[in-house]
């Protein structure tokens, strides 16, 4: 089922979008967008990433929940420590977004230059001197 084309990420009520929505507003803040990188390949403390930031630990906490919420961070308890990593699932429903509409502006183009290729062999050509 699934890659049924544009039409498939416009149908109501689809989790998928809710999901492309969250992640798209957790990753509109530059920080959120590095703490994600930060923890991408490696586990990391809520500690260690504060430690990367010039901000408060309470500030990095929230940034933490955000992206927690929208699904693009776990949080493994260990101890007293809460351990981070990025989750790349997290992040399917905005690949299929983005890569839909690459695909589309692709066709856009294509057509574009076939319509000028269809223009400039209709017997009219331009001299350039």
């Amino acid at each position: 089922m699934g890659g049924e084309g544009p039409a498939g990420l416009t149908g109501p009520g689809r989790p998928r979008e809710e999901e492309t929505d969250e992640a798209l507003r957790a990753l509109a803040e530059p920080r959120r967008r590095a703490i994600l990188q930060l923890v991408a390949h490696s586990e990391l403390s809520a500690g260690e990433i504060a430690g990367c930031f010039d901000v408060t630990r309470t500030a990095v906490s929230q940034h933490l929940t955000v992206l927690k919420n929208a699904g693009l961070l776990t949080e493994r308890r260990l101890a007293t420590r809460r351990l981070y990593r990025a989750r790349p699932e997290g992040l399917a429903g905005l690949r299929e977004f983005l890569d839909q509409m690459w695909a589309s502006s692709l066709e856009v183009a294509r057509d574009l230059v076939e319509a000028d290729r269809g223009a400039a062999g209709g017997g009219q050509s331009s001299a350039a001197g």
